[in-house]
């Protein structure tokens, strides 16, 4: 079960983006995450009339390491760590560590 999630919104806390907040778009695999408008580079992409690429300098969002993310709590309006707890029911939710409110519940 992983900590962030896709929909999530996070804050960058390092990097040349920190600071910035933005919705996690995908998991690129178990340690990076992709999040909207956040760690944008400019590529070179070379024209291929076969595909119908048009060539010339593209803007694209690069993944971020999950270590330099985390989720944005809307009750403090800041970045806060994530844990895990069982209900009693037998269910396992996210809680924020500030204030131990349950995510997405």
């Amino acid at each position: 079960m992983e900590k962030i999630r896709k929909g999530d919104d996070v804050v960058v806390i390092a990097g040349k983006d920190k600071g910035k907040r933005g919705a996690v778009v995908q998991r690129t695999d178990a340690d990076h995450v992709l999040v909207a408008g956040v760690n944008r580079v400019k590529k070179h992409v070379k024209p291929n009339p076969v595909k119908g690429v048009v060539g010339g300098i593209t803007e694209k969002e690069m993944p971020l390491h999950v270590s330099n993310v985390l989720l944005y709590n809307p009750m403090t309006k800041k970045a806060d760590r994530v844990g895990f707890k069982t209900l009693e029911d037998g269910t396992k939710v996210r809680f924020f560590k500030s204030n131990g409110e349950v995510l997405g519940a």
